[in-house]
């Protein structure tokens, strides 16, 4: 197995994001994995000596180009088809490595992978799924790449949210919910009412009915789908909150003597507490229903973020998570396929 890694895309980049490779390829999950780091040669190799990081069983593909977080996301197909994100892809694509991690600019990373490295068929849109640092993992489908969704594109997400639980996590028949304005079945906009009555007699997914923003932090779903401009406030929601927890109860325990002393008998247990909720220990958000096992890392990764996107990356492959949702994508078009036919022929 070869992961392709963009080192100079991100905010951190590109420093913690070769920490975290080198990181990565020492841990136990990485024996049998080679590593590609497609960036500015130069840069590496002076950081690398610089930090006192070893690169040499690193294969190294040069390229000087960096895909900014503002440039336009189609620049990865024109001005800046030879950045290191845009590379990085066509490696992908062309076979010379099995999955591709990178910080870089959101919008470019979804349109490249989806016109370069491609769809599998039979998916109408891939999507992002971002797992939630809840009481339990939670996928998020979509997280930000699709304003404009379909019902369609909702039951796909939710379809291939499943097999991402299933398959990553262990969640032997995972709960889908849509995320909506209220629980009853007729809530919602026209998308919600028309994906309601798709997803409730799907065969493909465990559907538990619309799901309300204070269910999700209760762990009430496995999977929440929705659009990418409902998801995106979601996760943003989500990581916002969570700082502002850590930072709450910084505050408290630092607050005379009472709070020091309280802080010293749940030290094991707030760090505990601490590690459940810290989005960097599930590295990044998988781009499902592409060809390719790609990997998009938070902009603001550091080092332990990458190398845990990385360790990502490696496990998506293992359990095989492309091939099975190409599998069920088959069988969904087929049976969408027969069902077209029913109608014309009662026609």
């Amino acid at each position: 197995m070869r992961i392709i890694l963009d080192i100079m895309s991100g905010d951190k980049a590109p420093l913690e994001m070769l920490k975290g490779a080198v990181d990565a390829a020492a841990q136990d999950y990485s024996n049998g994995v080679d590593f590609t780091l497609v960036g500015d040669e130069n840069v590496i190799k002076r950081l690398a000596e610089e930090n006192k990081l070893d690169v040499s069983g690193f294969e190294i593909r040069h390229t000087e180009v960096v895909l900014t977080m503002d440039d336009d996301p189609m620049a990865v197909m024109k001005e800046k088809k030879d950045s290191s994100l845009a590379l990085g892809l066509r490696m992908l694509a062309d076979g010379e490595g099995d999955a591709f991690v990178s910080c870089g600019n959101t919008g470019a990373l979804f349109c490249g992978s989806s016109l370069i490295v491609k769809r599998v068929k039979g998916i109408q849109r891939a999507a992002i799924g971002a797992i939630l640092p809840l009481t339990k993992p939670m996928m998020l489908m979509d997280s930000g790449a699709s304003v404009k969704v379909n019902e369609d594109y909702l039951h796909q997400f939710a379809i291939m949210g499943s097999a991402y639980m299933k398959a990553i996590y262990g969640v032997e028949n995972p709960a889908v919910g849509m995320v909506n304005n209220g629980s009853e079945e007729h809530k919602g906009g026209e998308l919600q009412q028309a994906a309601y009555p798709m997803l409730k007699k799907s065969k493909f997914i465990n559907f538990i009915g619309n799901v309300e923003g204070n269910q999700i932090p209760a762990g009430y779903c496995d999977v929440a789908v929705c659009d990418g401009f409902v998801g995106n406030i979601v996760l943003k929601t989500a990581e916002g909150m969570g700082k502002l927890l850590s930072a709450e109860l910084k505050t408290m325990f630092k607050s005379g003597l009472g709070g020091i002393l309280a802080y010293l008998l749940l030290k094991k247990k707030m760090a505990s507490f601490k590690k459940k909720f810290d989005s960097t220990e599930h590295g990044g958000a998988p781009i499902l229903g592409l060809s390719k096992t790609v990997i998009k890392a938070h902009g603001s990764s550091n080092a332990k973020a990458f190398k845990n996107a990385i360790r990502q990356a490696i496990g998506c492959e293992r359990a095989g998570v492309v091939s099975i949702i190409a599998e069920t994508a088959a069988e969904y078009s087929a049976e969408k396929k027969k069902a077209k036919a029913e109608i014309a022929d009662a026609e």
